[in-house]
């Protein structure tokens, strides 16, 4: 029986199906390396020129000292130790408002290009009382002393800032680099007047940024009320973090959103307080949180990501995934003409007709990286399906038999492109597609004797009946 000549072909189809697997294993990892390629072209766009931004404040913090003296030893060996702790006393607004504007700005090294921005920023920060500052003893008779007061503004890297003003009421603050911060290091800070410290009125500081980053920006509520207004002329933007805006506004021209937070509904001060990392995303780390950083280790912030939605390696990623359901729906629609029509079709054709497909998806990547995705697209399946079309009318006998399977071909890159394009339903489109696929075949095969193809018989002619031994007569004496 293996020796038949069904047998023999399906063994070379399973064999040149392996083969066809392993070249689409390659072009695989020839989608993943660009993609890799890309993220190395971010790193490397970061830095040299800044990456992911994150803003927080502006507060104000006071490095403070408390000794005091302690008594140890007996007899000729007492003598006096001089203890001390250390900590920071911080005041945080009471009202804080943001107003940015984010320009994109698109840099590229060789044919990867990544997205980074030129951002804006006005910031109106109102404290009250500023009782916070002043410093409590936690021993009797200890000594305390306290630096300076000092207001700052953190950011994600600071090799973005371009310029910067601060300003406290009519008063321009000279501005320094750093924070003073033990944990939020990276940013600008000004030295206010010792007499600031218990002031019961408060005080206003207004401060003017221009900030340069890449891919996304984070920040951090840490106002009683922050008041955050973004907009920007990038149409894609990923809304991320702990809070969606409360008003968002996208268009084709950009966007527009506004978040309005209450402390009652965040805990970004007391995270701050207690020095808790910033965090973007649990994938990504910052210059303040290290990569794997949980949830519970992060600070309260939300963030904005300027994403490209066309990510051409991505979107080949996702195509080549569906080449081995390629592969199989055209090599059964090339058998089903073979065991239809009673055609002889060569194992070589096979393979031929199966490295055509999996071309498609080599020339789908390497057209990507210089045209628009779908540009891309149409060229290299019409390509393919024209090349198909063409060969099949040969392999099949005539015009009239190439022409329907390179209509079905096209049609199985048009749903791919359908379902590379949807998000949410892609798996249902998929699998009710495949169900028709499935059912077509199954109705066109209804009446197939397999046994009579396994047996060498005409595939679809019933095989006759086994005749029946019939009794001698005997005849009556």
């Amino acid at each position: 029986m293996f020796k038949h000549p069904l047998f023999t072909k399906l063994a070379a189809l399973a064999a040149i199906t392996l083969l066809l697997l392993l070249g689409l294993g390659m072009i695989e990892n020839v989608v993943r390396d660009r993609l890799r390629y890309r993220s190395i072209t971010a790193q490397s766009v970061a830095e040299s020129l800044a990456g992911p931004q994150t803003l927080m404040g502006p507060m104000i913090h006071s490095a403070c000292v408390e000794s005091w003296d302690v008594e140890t030893g007996k007899g000729d060996e007492r003598r006096m130790v001089e203890q001390r702790r250390e900590f920071i006393l911080t005041a945080m607004p009471e009202q804080l408002k943001l107003s940015t504007g984010a320009a994109m700005e698109e840099r590229a090294r060789g044919l990867h290009k990544v997205n980074t921005y030129n951002l804006k920023a006005h910031v109106t920060a109102q404290w009250g009382s500023l009782a916070s500052l002043l410093p409590q003893s936690s021993m009797k008779n200890s000594r305390m002393h306290c630096g300076a007061p000092i207001v700052m503004m953190a950011v994600g890297d600071a090799r973005g800032i371009r310029t910067a003003q601060f300003t406290m009421g009519a008063q321009a603050l000279a501005l320094k680099p750093g924070t003073f911060h033990p944990t939020y290091s990276r940013g600008l800070h000004a030295v206010l007047p010792e007499s600031v410290r218990g002031k019961a009125d408060g005080l206003t500081a207004a401060l003017d940024l221009e900030l340069v980053g890449t891919e996304r920006l984070a920040i951090v509520p840490l106002g009683g009320n922050t008041e955050v207004l973004m907009t920007s002329s990038w149409p894609h933007p990923s809304f991320a973090g702990r809070f969606l805006p409360s008003e968002r506004e996208v268009k084709k021209t950009g966007f527009s959103a506004q978040w309005r937070l209450s402390s009652l509904a965040t805990t970004a001060q007391a995270d701050i307080a207690n020095g808790k990392r910033i965090c973007l995303g649990a994938d990504e780390g910052t210059d303040y949180a290290p990569s794997g950083a949980t949830p519970g280790d992060c600070a309260d912030s939300f963030s904005v990501a300027f994403v490209d939605p066309v990510n051409p390696y991505s979107l080949s990623d996702r195509a080549t995934k569906y080449g081995v359901l390629f592969i199989a729906l055209t090599f059964v629609a090339v058998g089903l003409f073979e065991l239809m029509k009673k055609l002889r079709v060569h194992p070589v054709q096979y393979l031929l007709v199966g490295s055509a497909l999996c071309s498609f998806f080599l020339l789908l990547v390497s057209l990507s990286e210089h045209l628009p995705f779908g540009i891309s697209y149409a060229i290299a399946a019409t390509a393919c399906v024209l090349l198909l079309a063409y060969y099949a009318s040969h392999m099949l006998g005539s015009l009239a038999r190439g022409i329907p399977l390179g209509a079905g071909i096209a049609l199985l890159y048009g749903l791919l492109y359908v379902l590379l394009q949807l998000e949410q339903t892609a798996l249902v489109v998929g699998a009710i597609a495949l169900f028709l696929v499935l059912a077509a075949v199954m109705v066109l095969t209804r009446k197939v004797n397999w046994y009579g193809l396994s047996q060498g018989g005409t595939p679809n002619r019933p095989m006759p009946p086994v005749a029946r031994p019939v009794a001698p007569r005997t005849e009556a004496a």
